[in-house]
Parts: C-alpha cells; structure tokens; sequence
C-alpha cells in the first residue's frame, strides 16, 4: 500500500469517526433519555475521544513518535482551548448572575 493511499485511509476514518462522534453528541442533548449529569458526561467524553482522532488522523500525531515539535503543538493546541473554554464559561455564568439576581 503506498503512502499516499494509507493518508487518504486515515483522512476517511478520521472523517467518519468525527462525523459520527458529531452526531452521537448532537442525538444526546436534542433527544435526552438520561440525567442532565450523564448527558454532560458523555458529551465531554465524546469531545475528549474527538480531540484525540482529531490529533490522531488529521494531524498525525501518533504515540510512537515523540519529537519536540509535536509536544508543542499538542500543549499549545490545549492552551488554546482551555483559553476558549474558560472564556465561553466566564461569559455565561456571568450571563446567568445578570439573568437570575
């Protein structure tokens, strides 16, 4: 198998693994059949094993191989979201203090 087929592979697994990962967490919260802590769990869940194909499929980040360059992308990439994260958090619970009290 050449390289450039098994790239095309990865891309298409990566691709249906996201799409379906997408759409496991979109069918949990629009037709809830659990507790509200289970949906959050699961739906964090989802997204963690997302990232993780994300890394794996579209950016070729394999645990084999452990070389600078994808150490910093790796702490960068979670800089950035826990930047995102906090902020998008820090915005609604301050939202909510103005819409409750």
């Amino acid at each position: 198998m050449s390289d450039r087929t098994r790239e095309l592979r990865t891309y298409a697994v990566g691709y249906v693994l996201s799409l379906a990962l997408t759409v496991a967490a979109f069918a949990m919260v629009r037709w809830p059949s659990f507790g509200a802590r289970a949906i959050f769990g699961t739906v964090l869940t989802l997204g963690l094993v997302q990232m993780a194909v994300q890394f794996r499929c579209f950016l070729h980040i394999s645990l084999k191989r452990s070389s600078r360059h994808d150490l910093q992308l790796i702490l960068f990439s979670t800089l950035i979201i826990a930047l995102m994260v906090s902020g998008t958090l820090v915005i609604l619970f301050n939202l909510r203090r103005r819409m409750m009290g």
